[in-house]
């Protein structure tokens, strides 16, 4: 039923946009990831019996800014399991994926792409916990994936009252990752879904949005490495348009005109806001895009984590003092910068893998 209402929305907001089509600041171009496969977090071969829990954090969440949230989670799973937990960040979605596959990491966060890229190459990875929705429920356990243009270039995407992203074909286009839902698998499948419609473009694919050039779709395609890095792509001319989450950059932007989450909302950078928008004070953006994406999961490796610390790690991550824990879910009228926060019910909840099936279903 939680799939079936999921899909219902998707289809909801696909088909909308159908219809109106009739960190770091990287920007690796024309290419998904630039980074190998190793990474410097632990040594293979800890193995179950290790005192060290490490946990692998994609780019978006790596920054120095949620320093405390990663620390305030370590702290949790420290007092559930007795053991030791490191922090690896990473630069790279690449090596956060390999690291929690191989066993160099043994736990990972990471959006619901992510882990089903890691889970075809180790299946022994299972999902701990996601956070909730509003209603505490998984029910409406999602973000937002955004499309957006700089401002002053809103016009081109116009069309009647609404907008339309017909007008970002041939532009520069900044992706986050291959590896990203939000950032590269929700956005590639709402282009492809709605120039298919298209004789030009009747055999068009996710592939051949990939990289930029003549004769392609996009003139350009550029890598931000992570959200904050694609929306930097954008606000700084290198990229007219760009895809990244709400939740991503929520630290750094805030709504100015329109409604939250809606095409047509117009956002700016926060005056304080910290690197790497703190040179962009001010710079306002539009959506011309927006798709519900499904949370995601706190992950385990069971190569390396027992089955008595992952069932105490979900124990203490449901709990009530996690859910109250205002460094974890910070209240809305926090300043602070987070990685969740506490709006209506939410709290983390346990999820399976079948949960993440419309995902898979988006990769066919």
């Amino acid at each position: 039923m939680k799939k079936f209402k999921f899909m219902f929305l998707l289809t909801i907001v696909m088909a909308t946009l159908l219809s109106a089509c009739g960190s770091g600041a990287g920007n690796t171009s024309n290419g998904g990831n630039a980074g190998g496969q190793g990474n410097e977090a632990a040594q293979n071969g800890k193995g179950k019996g290790s005192e060290t829990l490490t946990i692998a954090w994609l780019p978006n969440e790596s920054s120095g800014d949620l320093k405390d949230t990663r620390d305030a989670i370590g702290e949790v799973i420290e007092a559930a399991t007795g053991k030791k937990v490191e922090h690896f960040t990473t630069t790279d979605y690449i090596i956060a994926i390999e690291a929690l596959a191989n066993g160099s990491a043994d736990m990972a966060y990471m959006g619901a792409t992510a882990y089903v890229e890691a889970k075809k190459k180790n299946d022994n990875l299972k999902p701990l916990v996601v956070n909730s929705g509003e209603s505490g429920t998984l029910d409406d356990a999602v973000y937002y994936g955004w499309i957006a243009v700089n401002e002053e270039n809103k016009e081109q995407y116009m069309e009647g009252d609404g907008y339309s992203i017909k007008g970002i074909k041939g532009q520069r286009f900044s992706f986050v990752s291959n590896s990203s839902t939000s950032g590269f698998k929700v956005p590639s499948s709402g282009i492809v879904a709605a120039f298919s419609k298209q004789d030009e473009h009747k055999d068009i694919s996710a592939e051949d949005l990939l990289e930029g050039g003549k004769n392609q779709f996009f003139s350009e395609v550029l890598y931000g490495g992570s959200h904050q890095g694609s929306a930097v792509n954008l606000l700084t001319g290198k990229a007219d348009a760009a895809a990244f989450c709400d939740t991503c950059v929520g630290n750094y932007v805030e709504l100015k005109e329109g409604e939250a989450n809606r095409p047509g909302a117009m956002y700016a950078v926060k005056d304080n806001a910290e690197q790497p928008f703190d040179k962009l004070g001010g710079k306002p953006f539009r959506l011309i895009a927006v798709t519900p994406v499904l949370n995601g999961p706190f992950v385990a490796n069971l190569d390396q984590v027992s089955e008595e610390d992952f069932q105490a790690i979900v124990d203490a991550m449901t709990s009530d003092e996690t859910t109250n824990n205002a460094r974890i879910f910070l209240p809305e009228d926090s300043e602070a910068s987070g990685l969740f926060w506490k709006s209506g019910d939410t709290k983390f909840m346990t999820v399976e893998d079948a949960w993440f099936n419309p995902i898979r279903e988006l990769s066919k």
